[in-house]
């Protein structure tokens, strides 16, 4: 399946729909026999809305779909037993972990989702379910570093990088995985001195968000970013604003420790709330956004990797060549997050490189 097969309807998602679906509590199956699913979702319109279409049509469960940009731990905790929210449809693992230590979710016991998910990008317990894989890669200068100066993480701390690096703020959620993952691997002590020296190779001050470090490479602001794979994907295909093509084709890709433990991944995912009042249809969607339809398009519009072993990336990903993951639970990772936020407080990360 290509991108250009897939038409998605986009649909206006506000504050007054959301505070609607609060007042109006939750939704369970009418005695007309109309069955129903309430979700919440950080993930924008445009790119889900197809797939719950397709799922109301193969299943006949109508879905419906509040978009919460920010703040739905908020709202699903205020509503308490109120919340009309069977599910909850997120963007990284740190959002995920929010909700489980709230106590906002319940297990999920599902062969499909089992199957469909691997191990290692789903809760032990079954509280939440990677859909799409986020590779969080480096971005190098075609021009300016030669193939083989960076393989891992650590190299991005080699005093020889020099001021050449770009990144978004070191508390961004996509930056605190990333930290995280460096304790979960290597220990507090060694994830500070690593991110000192992160901190001593920037360009600049971290700004911006993953496009922008893209577009300073372009201008020569620096040599080196970090971005998730779906940044680059986008801007390299991005008809309605070339100048992103301009920018993604001033870089090459670098997968990360792929002779060691594997390129730090983070994910899209989903969890059933602990108050659902529609689970079994909950469950339904959780394993359709699981499967083979649901993970195409997610390839396809979007550009991310899917979780479910045999579905074909986009033509774009499959270009940059196949790579190593890091395997480590990622709920070893959420562990972690609090400590990496603290570590970019006490080295001053945002302060940029010369304070």
């Amino acid at each position: 399946m290509t991108s250009n097969q897939l038409t998605p309807s986009r649909i206006a998602f506000g504050a007054i729909a959301l505070v609607a679906a609060l007042a109006a509590g939750p939704s369970t199956a009418h005695a007309d026999g109309v069955k129903e699913v309430n979700l919440y979702s950080y993930r924008q319109p445009f790119l889900i809305q197809p797939m719950l279409d397709e799922f109301t049509k193969t299943t006949g469960i109508k879905v419906n779909s509040v978009y919460a940009q920010k703040g739905m731990l908020e709202k699903i905790r205020a509503a308490g037993t109120n919340n009309p929210a069977d599910a909850v449809l997120t963007v990284d693992i740190g959002r995920l972990n929010e909700l489980k230590e709230a106590g906002l979710l319940q297990p999920v016991v599902s062969p499909t989702l089992t199957a469909n998910v691997p191990a290692h990008l789903r809760h032990p317990d079954g509280l939440w379910f990677g859909l799409t894989l986020r590779a969080r890669m480096v971005l190098a200068s075609k021009k300016r570093v030669a193939e083989g100066t960076i393989r891992s993480l650590m190299d991005l701390a080699d005093p020889k990088i020099g001021h050449n690096i770009c990144m978004r703020s070191g508390k961004h959620v996509y930056n605190i995985a990333l930290i995280a993952s460096v304790i979960a691997h290597d220990g507090e002590a060694k994830a500070e001195k690593w991110l000192r020296g992160l901190k001593a190779n920037l360009a600049r001050k971290p700004q911006g968000n993953d496009r922008a470090q893209a577009k300073a490479i372009f201008e020569g602001v620096c040599n080196l970013a970090l971005a998730n794979n779906y940044y680059m994907a986008n801007m390299a295909t991005n008809d309605k604003k070339p100048e992103q093509k301009d920018w993604a084709n001033a870089v090459r890709v670098v997968f990360l420790d792929q002779d060691g433990r594997g390129q730090h991944v983070n994910i899209s995912g989903v969890a059933l709330t602990s108050t659902a009042k529609n689970k079994d249809n909950a469950i339904k969607l959780m394993e359709f956004l699981s499967g083979d339809y649901a993970q195409r398009m997610y390839a396809a519009q979007n550009h991310e990797y899917p979780v479910k072993k045999g579905v074909e990336w986009s033509d774009m990903v499959k270009s940059w060549g196949t790579f190593k993951v890091d395997s480590i639970n990622l709920e070893e990772i959420a562990k972690y997050r609090k400590a990496a936020s603290k570590l970019v407080d006490k080295v001053g990360f945002n302060d940029g490189p010369s304070s």
